[in-house]
């Protein structure tokens, strides 16, 4: 019997899906698009990709839904995902991702942290490849958990997204939240997963990464001190580790980060406040 590849283009359509399942529709860079996919739940769930990463899907009543993480890099306008159902059909969905204005934050540090030596870029270097391992994990698990508790009580103090200047150069934008808190206030699980890596990095301090499944990860930076384990298995608030102000900061304080499909978007669309 011969098989023929089905190609297809569907608009996106908006709809108001409880929040206890996936994140608000959130799209432009750094946010979340939220896709409804026109495939049956009782079906397998669909593949889907973002550029070329895997996307999280989940039921919603009677059909699936992509989580699509963009980029803070992502350009306006136009974007679509690709999705293979549960009968080898393929077909893209196009979205528009809208323009969001991020504002700027100067911070002063130590001089070690802005113009580094030979020794210092090969340390960064290696922390990447550890650091990117574990953002871009990806563990099948049927619907995941992506809405979560807050990992530590305390004022925001930064917001994600932030174009930041360090001693005036400027830096990347800040890629999570920061959570500021007393020094060694603890650190709970915002949800269940399991732990992938933890180690002292040099500009994130002692940090923690748990993989909730399906590309959903979630990193805490500069503990104090760290009470977890590579492998181990978590659930919702068990202990992490304790805050700290370890690695590139100008105090104690959590930097919480949440990642979908490998890039940072922003941790507010996720928890439960």
């Amino acid at each position: 019997m011969m098989t023929h590849k089905v190609v297809l283009i569907f608009i996106l359509s908006i709809v108001s899906w409880p929040a206890s399942a996936v994140p608000p529709h959130s799209p432009r860079p750094g946010g979340v698009a939220v896709v409804d996919l026109p495939d049956r739940a009782d079906q397998s769930a669909p593949l889907v990709t973002f550029g070329g990463k895997r996307v999280l899907v989940v039921r919603r009543n009677e059909l699936w839904v992509a989580a699509v993480g963009l980029p803070l890099s992502q350009e306006i306008g136009d974007s679509k995902i690709s999705v293979t159902n549960a009968i080898g059909e393929r077909y893209d969905i196009s979205f528009n991702v809208g323009a969001y204005a991020y504002r700027e934050q100067r911070l002063t540090v130590k001089p070690g942290y802005v113009d580094l030596s030979q020794q210092q870029l090969d340390q960064v270097t290696a922390d990447r490849k550890i650091i990117d391992g574990a953002l871009q994990n990806y563990r099948e698990l049927q619907d995941p958990q992506v809405t979560l508790a807050v990992p530590v009580e305390g004022p925001r103090s930064s917001s994600f997204g932030l174009r930041r200047f360090f001693n005036d150069q400027p830096r990347s934008p800040h890629s999570g939240m920061d959570i500021a808190a007393p020094l060694d206030s603890p650190i709970a699980a915002p949800g269940d997963g399991v732990v992938t890596a933890t180690g002292d990095f040099y500009f994130n301090g002692n940090t923690v990464f748990v993989d909730h499944g399906q590309g959903f990860v979630t990193m805490y930076c500069h503990l104090n001190e760290i009470n977890v384990e590579n492998g181990q298995t978590v659930s919702t608030g068990d202990i992490l580790g304790k805050v700290g102000a370890t690695g590139r900061v100008t105090g104690a304080h959590l930097h919480f980060g949440t990642y979908l499909n490998g890039t940072a978007v922003d941790p507010a669309l996720f928890l439960q406040d």
